[in-house]
């Protein structure tokens, strides 16, 4: 597997897939075709789809600029690519002089079909829990944050402190920031209007609730109006993670370095659905954000709270288990409605993972790895129309009523 860095990615919202990805492909071709004076962008699948929305084709635009870039929206389907692929032409004199299929294969990664991945290399050797538990009970490793010093080497921690000052100051922004996010939805910002609230009952699962959901709000809402987030695994599920740790570093005291060890427990999460599913929305549905999100947060939370590594494993698996089957169907193409509200709910379904390991993980039947390879395959044959084309859902719904 390859280094946690490429699971958190410091950048601008609102898409891993559609503004990253793309974003750096274009920076790519671009580097590599100097002598163009023109380019020519088609997308496909749910870029096509989508791309207005996430802003696919602005970024790329900008990316490109001051060259001039048309971009085409594509119906045509491209049988074996990937939901999210694109092709890039540079032009000379009016003449096409190159061309490159690029796919965006999430959490800002991009892949190029034919052309081998020289500059990230494997760091982990294992590539199943199974493979990582077998290898820590071995070494008399204790927790995967241990596991991930020895394979990264202590320079992952200034990396990670750096991850987590991003994600808490996008909170920080968020609950102090109000008016309408931008698209058309006319989608009111509500996480500083939720952490205000004073509850007339101050019940304690209340307030957790009130404090959890204000923090993924306030995330959601900065990567939604084009913030600096940091993806987790990506930009429409980055709020999870770290509403779960920052409740958690206020209630519990925890300090920044030890929240960085929560951060890398929740790296090694993340590269294991990467690796052996995915965690595109366009390929496999919200289940592969959202659902890998919560699968981190909940490890993440189960190091923290000391939890052996059979209890961090089933943490992470209940977490994935019951996001089985989440379509993705984002209104308008645009990642506010459902996405936002979706990260406060996985964050509290985060905290309700990680406790019931506490009490069940003896009893358990499913392995993360299982739970992993059912969510792929759940995914992959999910219709393309609620793997975010907008075509299906809740998207198909709104456009109806608006009508």
């Amino acid at each position: 597997m390859k280094s946690i860095r490429e699971i958190y990615k410091i950048g601008k919202g609102p898409s891993s897939s559609h503004t990253m990805g793309p974003e750096r492909a274009a920076k790519l071709f671009r580097r590599e075709h100097p002598q163009a004076d023109a380019f020519r962008v088609i997308l496909y699948g749910s870029l096509s789809k989508t791309g207005v929305g996430h802003g696919t084709d602005r970024v790329i635009r900008e990316t490109l600029a001051p060259l001039s870039a048309e971009i085409i929206f594509s119906d045509e389907v491209l049988p074996d690519a990937h939901p999210n692929t694109m092709d890039f032409f540079a032009l000379k004199d009016g003449k096409e002089i190159a061309s490159l299929r690029v796919e965006s294969i999430g959490g800002g990664d991009i892949r190029i079909p034919g052309r081998k991945d020289d500059d990230q290399e494997e760091v982990y050797i294992e590539h199943s829990f199974a493979e990582i538990a077998d290898f820590c009970k071995w070494r008399y490793i204790h927790t995967l944050s241990e596991y991930v010093e020895l394979n990264e080497g202590p320079e992952i921690w200034d990396f990670l402190m750096e991850v987590w000052q991003v994600m808490k100051r996008s909170i920080d922004e968020g609950l102090s920031t109000s008016g309408v996010l931008p698209g058309g939805l006319n989608v009111q910002r509500k996480a500083k209007f939720l952490y205000e609230q004073v509850p007339k009952d101050k019940i304690p699962a209340l307030l957790e609730f009130q404090q959890i959901a204000a923090f993924a709000y306030a995330v959601a809402e900065q990567n939604a109006d084009n913030g600096t987030i940091v993806t987790a695994p990506t930009c429409g599920a980055c709020g999870v993670l770290p509403a779960v740790l920052k409740y958690a570093q206020v209630t519990r005291g925890f300090t920044d370095e030890q929240i960085c060890r929560g951060l890398a427990t929740a790296g090694i999460i993340g590269n294991l659905t990467k690796s052996n599913a995915s965690i595109s929305g366009a390929e496999c549905g919200c289940q592969a954000e959202i659902g890998t999100a919560c699968s981190m947060a909940a490890a993440a939370l189960a190091e923290l709270y000391q939890q052996n590594l059979d209890q961090v494993e089933y943490a992470a698996e209940v977490a994935m288990e019951h996001h089985l089957g989440l379509t993705c169907d984002p209104i308008c193409g645009l990642v506010q409605i459902p996405c936002i509200e979706r990260n406060a709910v996985a964050a509290m379904r985060a905290m309700n993972a990680c406790n019931l390991s506490y009490f069940l993980t003896g009893s358990r039947n499913i392995s993360y790895d299982m739970v992993c390879r059912a969510m792929h395959e759940t995914g992959i044959n999910l219709s393309t129309r609620f793997r975010e084309t907008s075509e299906g859902g809740l998207a198909k719904l709104y456009t109806r009523k608006r009508k």
